[in-house]
């Protein structure tokens, strides 16, 4: 089987495997799912599922957290990593979006990344979640372990992972990728990967070359 072959049957093998897998951060709306994405740098999307539902009771729309100070923002967001920084992303960014967007959060790439707090990443997730409109996959430390394991990609560069990934996977599908990813990689292929439970034994570059 050429690599192409083994890849194909790769993603096969893991849409089957996780036919529900979705955005694990609550959300209802654009704003929500922005604001949840921001929030979700660098800590759990558990932690900060415990935070949003006070923070949007407070704030629950751009303009209420648009008018409001970091300091007013940092009681609801405390308990996630690098709040500090986040309250700040969060108050500029929806000002921003009030400014230059009448409040409606934007739906290209370009005006996503100009907001603050905002990378290509985030723009991705947001772009395919919350209007279906995917420009890209989102890259997180679950797709670089991954991709890099299975031998789609020999890189670490996040920019690099997604341009390979968009060559070979449909973009009807590239929303969803993200998920299964993240989903695998919890449930299986963690830092310690349980490689005899996996349903990608036979396609796996890391496990085909552990038993050559």
């Amino acid at each position: 089987m050429n690599n192409k072959s083994r890849i194909s049957k790769i993603l096969e093998l893991l849409y089957d495997e996780y036919p529900k897998s979705k955005v694990s951060l609550d959300y209802h709306n654009p704003y929500e799912l922005l604001a949840a994405v921001i929030l979700s740098a660098q800590s759990t999307d558990k932690g900060v599922n415990k935070v949003l539902p006070e923070l949007f009771r407070r704030f629950p729309d751009v303009y209420s957290i648009s008018q409001a100070s970091p300091e007013e923002i940092k009681p609801y967001i405390k308990t996630i990593g690098l709040y500090n920084n986040k309250a700040k992303f969060l108050n500029n960014m929806a000002k921003k979006v009030v400014a230059d967007f009448d409040g409606s959060i934007p739906q290209t790439m370009k005006e996503l990344i100009s907001l603050p707090g905002v990378a290509r990443k985030t723009a991705n997730v947001v772009l395919g979640n919350a209007f279906d409109k995917p420009k890209g996959i989102a890259v997180d430390t679950h797709v670089i372990r991954l991709t890099n394991r299975m031998g789609f990609v020999d890189t670490k560069n996040a920019v690099k992972i997604e341009r390979e990934l968009v060559k070979i996977v449909s973009k009807d599908k590239w929303t969803k990728l993200t998920m299964v990813f993240i989903d695998h990689g919890r449930k299986v292929c963690g830092r310690k990967p349980k490689c005899d439970e996996c349903v990608l034994a036979d396609y796996c570059e890391k496990i085909i070359l552990e038993s050559s």
